[in-house]
């Protein structure tokens, strides 16, 4: 207790010194802990808003057409039927599916009044809003009746409300003009979040034969989504739908598939292996910042031992040992990175909370990083302590008494 009160005296003489060597390991601890939680935050925001898309969910494309033996990409084929989505929905052969969407999606011109805006438009049935987690902030989603009457119905997304009314103003009943026909707004989904191409707020539901046969004249689809009975038998889903399908287009070769199938879950696998990957990088720079904080500490150590050549040389003339003197040094080190430490930790987490605060993402602290960076605080305060204390320790006493 007495070599620790004597520490802290002695850091407290030079409080400018002793700032600024903490400062590299409060600078070192809080970014490795705000860059740690702004890698983990992003990845529970993709996380999320793949998993808003529904629960053990499969998705079947039509593979691109070949043009010139180069095959385009997923979703631009038409070799997807609402045939296809009945014989998965019916088959005997699928036993692991719970529930068939047939979609389909294209973009084009949405007006009301002046106001106007390009999107997303999705011909569904019933089924969609089950299986993709839609659910409804105002009137109702997409009726079984309504497609079966090629019903001019629509549901908007909160970003398509926005863009075409004004605040305060509800959309509900009054008319939209899709690809210069007249629909009737029925109802307003909730918001699910999400940015850029594939944002799931700026989407306009109709019925699924109105948007093949009034608004696009397909008469193919441009996806089927499944949800399968469990997370468990995703990989079993698959298979079966897979074989069914290559039956069904009289496909004898799975390589030569004209749809591809994505599930949920290795999707979400990719997602976490990427995030992992940035998540660490960004602790690495950070880590470079508690090096630079250790050496900091050490040039600090060293000229300290510098400065009171002669006091450890009276300290030894009357007696003191050598791991008393090793002692001292160490603790002075110690104490200034486990004050850093907790500072640090303190000025990561509030910055990790601004950081949340602004970007909108999940506020995520991870007790690990917090106690990673605590430890290895300790460890930098015993490992660039250790030379200038023993360098301390060394010293001859008459030799340091004759120091000037």
């Amino acid at each position: 207790m007495e070599i620790i009160s004597e520490a802290v005296q002695t850091l407290t003489i030079n409080k400018l010194r002793t700032g600024l060597a903490t400062l590299g390991i409060v600078i070192g601890i809080g970014s490795v802990i705000a860059l740690v939680s702004l890698g983990q935050a992003s990845q529970q925001a993709v996380q999320s808003q793949i998993q808003s898309l529904g629960s053990n969910l499969l998705t079947v494309q039509p593979a691109g057409q070949n043009q010139g033996g180069v095959r385009g990409a997923a979703g631009g084929g038409t070799t997807l039927t609402m045939e296809d989505a009945e014989a998965i929905k019916n088959s005997p052969q699928i036993t692991t599916i719970n529930k068939v969407s047939p979609e389909y999606s294209s973009r084009t011109q949405v007006t009301t009044g002046r106001a106007n805006t390009n999107t997303q438009i999705m011909g569904v049935t019933p089924t969609y809003a089950d299986i993709r987690k839609v659910t409804m902030a105002q009137g109702n989603f997409i009726s079984e009746q309504q497609v079966n009457s090629i019903a001019k119905v629509a549901v908007l997304g909160p970003t398509v409300v926005t863009n075409l009314f004004d605040e305060g103003v509800s959309p509900i009943g009054q008319t939209v003009r899709i690809s210069g026909q007249t629909f009737i707004i029925i109802g307003i989904t909730t918001s699910k979040g999400g940015t850029g191409f594939q944002n799931q707020d700026d989407v306009v539901w109709v019925p699924l034969t109105t948007a093949q046969k009034q608004l696009f004249g397909a008469d193919h689809l441009t996806s089927i989504a499944l949800e399968a009975k469990s997370g468990d038998v995703m990989v079993d889903a698959q298979n079966e739908v897979g074989y069914l399908l290559l039956a069904r287009h009289k496909l004898n070769d799975p390589a030569q598939a004209n749809f591809s199938i994505f599930n949920q879950q290795d999707i979400l696998n990719t997602v976490n292996q990427v995030t992992g990957t940035f998540t660490t990088l960004l602790a690495g720079v950070a880590a470079i910042s508690l090096l630079v904080g250790g050496i900091g500490i050490m040039n600090i150590m060293l000229v300290t031992v510098t400065e009171r050549t002669r006091e450890i040389g009276l300290r030894k003339a009357l007696g003191a040992k050598k791991k008393v003197i090793i002692t001292q040094f160490l603790i002075e080190s110690i104490i200034l990175t486990f004050a850093g430490g907790i500072i640090g930790i303190g000025v990561g987490i509030f910055a990790s909370f601004l950081i949340t605060n602004f970007t909108n993402s999940p506020f995520v602290i991870s007790p690990n990083s917090i106690l990673l960076a605590f430890l290895v605080s300790a460890g930098i305060g015993i490992l660039f302590g250790w030379y200038p204390a023993q360098k301390a320790a060394n010293l001859q006493p008459i030799e340091a008494l004759r120091y000037e």
